[in-house]
């Protein structure tokens, strides 16, 4: 139902987006996308890029009067440090970059690569999210997310417990690494700093939850419909991501079926229920009506000050890999990120069960749902 294509270098001249099925009637709010874009620069261990760009995007198409009107919405994003003409070629690719693997399979050199590949690109993956969360939000549906490690810090499980999308907004309010807890935040700012110290780089976890979700959205007839499968694909796109968790993921690699399921219960004011939630929202592909629980791993940075050994393109000879402005540590721009690619796949899901053109349509489909779920 919703597709989107970026197009766009970390040094071109913009960055663009399109974003095609949102339906007509939605109100654009460029403020909220404008906020999204300044939390996805931010955070403890960014690089020097964040102080040059400013990143506010143009609605180019789809938007009358500050209303979508069902056609394609276009983004446009001008890059502040335009020079891709004037950088160097490089010749000595980094370890756990795409240089050599996108080099060799291009037939081009490093740069086309790097240019692409970097995670500058995701600025328009969040204005796209963005608009998604706020047609989410006409249904009810918010999206939160959250820093739980980076390197050897980490939030204790106990201090996640009966966290909901409200409280991860308002314990992450003035954190500089998108931690709801200040005791683990120190943890990570000092994992920061003798990475920093070290000339080295770090990655960590992020939490996402979306709360509101309807039972049903997704499916169990096809892999390719499975909402757990899409969110994995989206995060796992996101650079730097190595491990996708939905619920209690690798940890249920060490439990017995009694402890791994959410048993079911029924009230009249309630319908169906669980009174916990280690499916993470999701069962048999689809959401089970409990708030949806996914996490990211990503890898450090593979731009290391101290670089790594690798060999020279051009010579064949082994020499260190190439050095570019680059951030210590990611994880919670990361975390934004996530929040607005989850927004993505939810809002596709949504649309895909209760879909039509306009606005009020939706809300009919979605409305007459809902009874019927009261009925069954």
């Amino acid at each position: 139902m919703l597709h989107y294509i970026t197009t766009g270098e970390s040094h071109g001249k913009y960055l663009a987006a399109i974003l095609e099925g949102i339906p007509s009637g939605l109100k654009v709010d460029l403020d909220f996308i404008h906020s999204q874009l300044a939390r996805r620069q931010q955070g403890y261990g960014r690089g020097g890029r964040q102080k040059i760009e400013s990143d506010r995007v143009e609605i180019l198409g789809g938007v009358l009067k500050g209303f979508s009107t069902g056609a394609p919405v276009g983004f446009l994003l001008q890059n502040k440090d335009f020079k891709i003409d004037e950088m160097p070629e490089l010749f000595r690719p980094r370890p756990g970059h795409a240089d050599l693997a996108g080099s060799l399979k291009y037939h081009q050199g490093i740069r086309a690569v790097l240019e692409r590949a970097s995670a500058r690109e995701t600025a328009m993956r969040v204005a796209v999210g963005a608009l998604c969360q706020s047609f989410l939000e006409e249904f009810g549906i918010e999206i939160a997310g959250h820093v739980v490690q980076i390197g050897k810090a980490r939030v204790e499980a106990k201090k996640k417990e009966g966290l909901s999308v409200k409280k991860i907004r308002q314990m992450t309010e003035g954190s500089q690494v998108q931690c709801i807890c200040r005791q683990a935040e120190s943890g990570m700012i000092r994992e920061i700093d003798e990475a920093r110290r070290n000339k080295d780089s770090l990655g960590g976890q992020y939490e996402i939850r979306v709360s509101g979700v309807p039972v049903g959205l997704g499916s169990y007839v096809h892999y390719e419909k499975k909402l757990d499968g899409r969110l994995a694909l989206a995060l796992m796109g996101q650079q730097s991501v190595k491990a996708v968790e939905i619920g209690l993921g690798t940890a249920l690699a060490g439990l017995p079926g009694s402890e791994s399921h959410d048993e079911i219960f029924y009230e009249p004011a309630r319908l169906y229920f669980r009174k916990t939630n280690r499916a993470g929202g999701i069962e048999g592909g689809m959401t089970n009506g409990e708030e949806i629980i996914a996490r990211a791993t990503m890898k450090p940075i593979s731009t290391l000050a101290r670089p790594l050994a690798s060999v020279n393109m051009k010579t064949k000879e082994a020499e260190k890999a190439d050095f570019e402005r680059s951030d210590v540590c990611a994880v919670p721009a990361g975390s934004v990120i996530g929040e607005t690619l989850a927004a993505f796949v939810v809002a596709d899901a949504f649309l895909e069960k209760f879909g039509g053109d306009s606005l009020p349509e939706i809300k009919r489909n979605y409305e007459g749902y809902l009874r019927q779920l009261g009925e069954a």
